[in-house]
């Protein structure tokens, strides 16, 4: 939480989801419109659509600012897209000390992440703004988007 917590984490979270995500996007972006075409595919989260703290905000930034350097640059032959999965089997939640199905998660929920990575790619490559894997993560977002914002944040709020 925000206000026990330390906030050089809260910090951190900004310069790898907000500020890195800049960068990179930048970096890439002369090379790609000096050749009049390419694709940028950036890393955010359904956490992006729902209020969830720092990493829904930092998340949200990035489906944003995507959303944005699409419909600006894709005329111009790049796409940006910005990747939305939610809990994908990867060893990120090992790294953390909870074995796989230890983490408190639905099985249901999971996602395999050579599916994720191709069926997002397949996005970028017509040039979606914002992917979301998954029939169950995009009814998630859908219903999210339906909420009055206080029952949205009180249901984001119990979850993980």
């Amino acid at each position: 939480m925000l206000a026990a917590g330390d906030i050089t984490d809260e910090q951190r979270h900004l310069d790898l989801h907000v500020r890195a995500t800049m960068h990179l996007t930048h970096a890439a972006l002369g090379a790609m419109l000096e050749r009049g075409h390419g694709r940028i595919v950036n890393v955010a989260s359904v956490a992006g659509f729902m209020p969830r703290g720092t990493y829904g905000a930092v998340k949200a930034w990035v489906i944003s600012f995507s959303r944005w350097a699409n419909v600006v640059y894709a005329p111009r032959g790049v796409s940006v897209t910005a990747l939305c999965p939610g809990f994908t089997h990867t060893n990120f939640h090992e790294r953390l000390g909870l074995p796989p199905g230890r983490e408190g998660i639905p099985s249901v929920m999971w996602l395999d992440a050579a599916d994720v990575v191709g069926e997002r790619l397949r996005d970028a490559a017509r040039g979606k703004a914002v992917s979301i894997p998954s029939v169950r993560y995009k009814l998630l977002v859908a219903a999210m988007r339906l909420l009055p914002s206080p029952l949205a944040a009180r249901l984001a709020r119990t979850a993980r």
